[in-house]
């Protein structure tokens, strides 16, 4: 027990500085570029899905919460929103960096993540073009007032760079440990046969967890994966599921919740589609 509390301080110590400079460059990129972001997604018309899925992949704080809230606006379409979702990177990429994972690697996963969130989005449009409902159009300014988020006050980088790293540090500090904990108690071997056991389990498993409205859905994932618990096709339903606060936000400033239980469906069965698209192609990740 002493050596699974030593090994997860040390793994979690030695994440720290790369997660502070991760996240003081993404804070420096969101600041100089946050709102062309969300102006070039308004402006995109029947291209939403294409524009929304390459910009989702960039991890900034609050982009899917803004989407959520142009949708909730009617001033992008549902298969846009859906690109964002299963496109944007969330948790995942400063956790990749922090760990030392290969570029080739990361740029695989990003790929992978626009290319799906790209296509389904394309064909969400296809599906539902002519059945939109007229909204009252909400403002992001509003919404983060009501959300008291702080994304719009003037704090410079380095205050919400420290903040996110001391979240996440601590959050991926807890996760290792009980991974670490439960390889100790039931074995490498078993934890892999629960999780990639039977064919197409974990994808099923892992977009369900990416659905929660948290940042600890896709640092679990990205865990699992790294930690060689889960397979390629699991982590990628995962994280395309995992869309942070955005699902959250939408079920706060949306208020037909049909719409959103639909939108949440398709989210998912997109999630597991991609995942085992994955599997079944042998893809290399």
């Amino acid at each position: 027990m002493l050596d699974v509390i030593w090994d997860t301080a040390l793994d979690a110590l030695k994440l720290l500085p790369f997660l502070f400079a991760a996240y003081l460059l993404m804070e420096y990129v969101e600041h100089r570029s946050g709102d062309g972001f969300a102006n070039a997604i308004r402006k995109a018309g029947r291209f939403g899905p294409l524009i929304g899925g390459f910009l989702g992949i960039f991890p900034q704080c609050g982009f899917s919460a803004a989407c959520a809230n142009l949708y909730a606006g009617s001033v992008i379409s549902a298969g846009t929103l859906l690109a964002v979702f299963l496109s944007t990177s969330d948790e995942m990429l400063p956790i990749l960096i922090s760990e030392g994972t290969e570029p080739l690697l990361i740029l695989k996963i990003l790929g992978m993540k626009a290319f799906f969130g790209i296509g389904f989005g394309f064909l969400i449009d296809h599906a539902v073009r002519k059945a939109g409902k007229g909204k009252t159009e909400w403002s992001i300014e509003k919404l983060c007032e009501r959300e008291h988020c702080s994304c719009e006050e003037e704090e410079g980088v380095l205050k919400p760079a420290l903040v996110h790293t001391l979240h996440v540090f601590l959050f991926v500090a807890a996760i290792t440990f009980l991974i670490n904990l439960g390889i100790y108690f039931l074995g490498e071997d078993a934890l892999k046969e629960i999780a990639m056991g039977k064919p197409y389990f974990g994808e099923l498993i892992a977009a369900l967890i990416g659905l929660i409205p948290n940042c600890a859905a896709s640092v679990v994932i990205t865990q699992l994966y790294l930690e060689g618990l889960i397979t390629a096709g699991a982590m990628i339903s995962g994280l395309l599921t995992g869309a942070g606060i955005g699902l959250l936000v939408l079920y706060r400033v949306n208020d037909a919740l049909k719409e959103n239980l639909m939108l949440t469906g398709v989210l998912y069965l997109s999630g597991v589609a991609g995942g085992m698209l994955v599997e079944a192609l042998h893809l290399a990740i």
